[in-house]
């Protein structure tokens, strides 16, 4: 790594990229943009970053040095476009934002989209279950709102009126019932089937080296 990125660079880098309260008059004076366009490569941002960068420190009267941060940035690039970095970007759901270059794009995207294929199947598996779940849930509130009206439909203060609108609306509850019953057993079907697709990728991405 470049000897100018130093130490006060990174954690001025870090305030900017929290994203916390911009950066400071003396921070944008002081900051060391090599090792700022060193940590966005490394992040696989684009150089609309350093737009940002800059427009905070005009705001201070500084000037951003967009030489330095490109300089920076092509070096952090060089890390953030390895294979490895490409698989971890995927699998963790993020975006590729077309920065790597010609020579090293082809082995990051065949990762990345190992990668991200791999989070997709996940995501398939983790929203069946979670709408199984949600259907469930809602399945038993109907489950307690049809024993509460029947104890209301035999109350003996229940009016003729109440007890016409209890089984209209026991008849609307008996419908959701079967609706969900049977959404919650298609669900299940679907899941199955993505745990399947997700078991059957993990041992290919396994026997990959991933």
């Amino acid at each position: 790594m470049n000897s100018k990125i130093n130490l006060v660079g990174l954690i001025l880098v870090a305030a900017v990229i929290s994203g916390c309260a911009g950066m400071s008059s003396d921070e944008c004076v002081a900051s060391d943009w090599s090792a700022i366009g060193f940590e966005d490569g490394s992040r696989g941002y684009t150089t609309n970053q350093f737009g940002k960068h800059r427009k905070a420190c005009a705001k201070h009267g500084v000037t951003a040095d967009f030489q330095s941060y490109q300089n920076g940035r092509e070096q952090g690039l060089q890390e953030y476009c390895q294979p490895g970095r490409g698989y971890s970007v995927g699998v963790n759901g993020g975006r590729y934002q077309g920065v790597c270059s010609v020579d090293q794009e082809a082995s990051f995207l065949d990762a990345y989209n190992t990668g991200y294929q791999l989070y997709t199947l996940r995501s398939n598996v983790n929203r069946a279950t979670s709408q199984i779940n949600s259907k469930s849930n809602e399945l038993e509130r109907i489950e307690d709102r049809l024993i509460a009206n029947g104890i209301e439909m035999v109350a003996a203060e229940t009016t003729k009126e109440e007890r016409i609108y209890l089984l209209a609306e026991l008849k609307d509850l008996a419908e959701r019932t079967g609706q969900l019953e049977a959404e919650i057993e298609d669900l299940y079907v679907v899941r199955a089937r993505s745990q399947a697709e997700l078991e059957n990728y993990q041992l290919m991405v396994a026997d990959l080296g991933y």
